[in-house]
């Protein structure tokens, strides 16, 4: 018997992807009780899921994603209890490093009420430490911190030891209503989710096409703590002002958007997000810089790395900082910030196109079994 004519089982659901979008599908599959099967062609989840910050950034949100990241935090608490992996409540300092930026942090606690705390230049300090020309900062104490080098994993092996059956190194090739036929055989499906990420072009290449889903890639890096102290909170600047829906409600925001195009072009240029998260080693995941196309060039830019380390620096008041390791990330990106579509009956491709999959997924999946499995 060939291996594409085998059985390899059968269930209500079965996911194809085991990052954290994947995961979050058979999570909630499993707690209605559904018998689930996850197909992953790697031996475990190496992309964008464990690539990340690690940051629940659950406050900067708005529309269907606040409401999903909401959602997400209350299953990440869970979670992290369950699987027994860290997570950190702290929160999100945002620095910053200009009186229109504070003037947007200024509007945004207007809008959010106790979800944003303002803070002068020396609670900045307090809590972060930071380098010259801080004018103030803001608080956001909903969102959360975990290691994505642990955490995904830990999910997974909780959804096994609950009966969720995960087949590795399995690369799902022709997806049907009823079956998903794979490199080591067939399964059978009540319902499939398609959980790829961006690659969901090499399953579904006209929905992609449809969608507008490009792959964005980004540079980031571990470096050293140069100031050897504990960060509580996860780090955001004005930069970070420019790329979170929940920001362009606050009028101000022009005139910090206005100012960067005047004095720092280069870094919009490189879709700079000038932020950090710090390890439960002590050590610091800074970046990121964005990129989109549909196929990422194999060829690594020297002076985007630079160019993180240097504004990263400057933000910590140091000189120069001791890299660990540099790493691209990429994820599915698209006009759209959440991509659910049925190319088949009894099938749902499932992406998080805005880069918050960490965020969201969680709190996105139940909506979508909702639809899905009647």
């Amino acid at each position: 018997m060939t291996s594409s004519a085998r059985l390899l089982g059968s269930a209500d659901v079965v996911v194809i992807g085991a990052g954290i979008v994947g995961l979050a599908h058979a999570y909630a599959a499993s707690e209605r009780g559904l018998s689930v099967v996850v197909l992953e062609r790697d031996e475990r989840a190496t992309g964008a899921s464990v690539r990340n910050f690690g940051h629940g950034c659950v406050t900067a949100q708005d529309g269907p994603a606040l409401g999903y990241a909401l959602s997400a935090r209350e299953h990440w608490l869970r979670l992290a209890k369950d699987a027994g992996f860290w997570l950190c409540e702290s929160g999100t300092v945002v620095v910053a490093r200009a009186d229109d930026e504070y003037a947007v942090l200024n509007e945004f606690a207007g809008l959010r009420g106790g979800q944003v705390k303002l803070l002068d230049p020396a609670g900045v300090a307090s809590r972060v430490p930071v380098g010259d020309g801080v004018v103030g900062g803001a608080v956001l104490p909903l969102d959360l911190r975990v290691d994505p080098r642990e955490a995904v994993h830990a999910i997974a092996r909780l959804l096994a030891e609950r009966g969720v059956r995960f087949h590795w190194g399995t690369t799902a090739h022709v997806i049907e209503p009823g079956e998903v036929a794979t490199s080591r055989g067939r399964v059978r499906a009540g319902h499939v989710v398609v959980a790829v990420g961006h690659d969901v072009d090499r399953h579904f290449p006209e929905l992609t096409e449809r969608s507008e889903v490009q792959r964005c890639s980004l540079r980031m890096l571990r470096v050293a703590d140069p100031h050897g102290r504990e960060i509580e909170h996860a780090v955001l600047t004005g930069l970070s002002l420019l790329r979170y829906s929940g920001f362009e409600a606050c009028p101000s925001l022009a005139a910090v958007r206005a100012r960067f195009e005047a004095e720092h072009p280069d870094l919009l240029a490189i879709g700079m997000n000038l932020m950090l998260t710090q390890l439960p080693g002590g050590d610091l995941t800074i970046g990121d810089t964005h990129s989109y196309q549909r196929t990422v060039d194999p060829y690594r830019r020297e002076e985007l790395d630079d160019r993180v380390l240097a504004e990263t620096a400057r933000l910590l008041g140091v000189g120069a900082l001791t890299v660990r390791e540099r790493w691209r990330g990429v994820y599915a990106s698209a006009p759209e910030p959440f991509l659910v579509d049925s190319p088949a009956e009894g099938v749902r491709v499932v992406a998080v196109t805005s880069g918050i999959g960490m965020t969201t997924a969680l709190g996105l999946a139940p909506t979508v079994l909702d639809d899905l499995v009647s």
